[in-house]
């Protein structure tokens, strides 16, 4: 798929990874770029079209996939994490996170995967985390949704392999936005991971590892489960101390 003159929507664009992605699409030539977030208002790229988007609703989504009928790109970038363990944390604040992460994602997929098919195929972007592979005290929900997230983007896949769509996986360790600041370690910038997975997308992959933390992890999943914790803490030891 060529980003020039595609038609792309992007969630939550009004900060972070979103308003990098919007701002590198049209950059790279997109046609047109539809920024979505659930306070339209807080998006300030200029030359976007702006559009109210909660991915947690139903009404919403079908209401944004009526009023971008022409979209060639969807990228699923919205998410949100809220430090909850999955024991003793609040249900109510994992259940949150399941539908934002995991069913919104799904749902947007669901209401645009007709128009991408209209549009001869394109593709769609799943923004998740070497998260998908690992989990730490204070974010155990948060691993839940984004291996979910994984599961999920590798059978959507699957299912829209016959009409054409291409389904990238992005997984990345850490990018220097609100969500990571209080992590004092080296971080991707946002417009470096925006373009890691355009490119990507240019180039028919399935799975993009935007980092070398993510090439990391993910290289440790043939170790047994105790390898792999070992391994695990030790790297998170050598990163928090660096």
């Amino acid at each position: 798929m060529d980003i020039n003159d595609s038609i792309a929507l992007v969630t939550g664009a009004n900060r972070g990874l979103g308003r990098a992605f919007a701002q590198r699409l049209r950059e790279r030539g997109a046609h047109k770029v539809y920024a979505t977030a659930r306070r339209p208002e807080t998006v300030d790229l200029p030359g976007v079209e702006v559009l109210p988007l909660d991915i947690t609703s139903p009404a919403s989504v079908r209401a944004v996939a009526a009023a971008a009928p022409d979209v060639t790109l969807l990228v699923n970038n919205a998410g949100i994490q809220t430090g909850t363990d999955l024991v003793t944390g609040s249900l109510d604040a994992v259940r949150h996170e399941v539908d934002t992460n995991v069913l919104g994602h799904l749902e947007m997929i669901r209401a645009f995967a007709p128009a991408l098919a209209r549009n001869g195929g394109g593709a769609i972007v799943n923004v998740l985390s070497a998260m998908s592979w690992f989990g730490t005290r204070g974010a155990g929900a948060y691993h839940l949704t984004k291996a979910a997230a994984w599961a999920m983007t590798n059978g959507v896949r699957l299912e829209l392999a016959d009409q054409g769509t291409l389904v990238t996986a992005v997984h990345l360790g850490l990018a220097d936005t609100d969500m990571s600041a209080g992590w004092p370690v080296d971080k991707i910038a946002p417009s470096d991971l925006a373009d890691a997975a355009l490119d990507g997308v240019e180039a028919g992959a399935a799975e993009v590892l935007a980092d070398q933390w993510s090439r990391d992890v993910k290289s440790r999943l043939t170790l047994t489960p105790e390898e792999f914790n070992d391994a695990m803490d030790r790297a998170l030891a050598a990163l928090t101390a660096a």
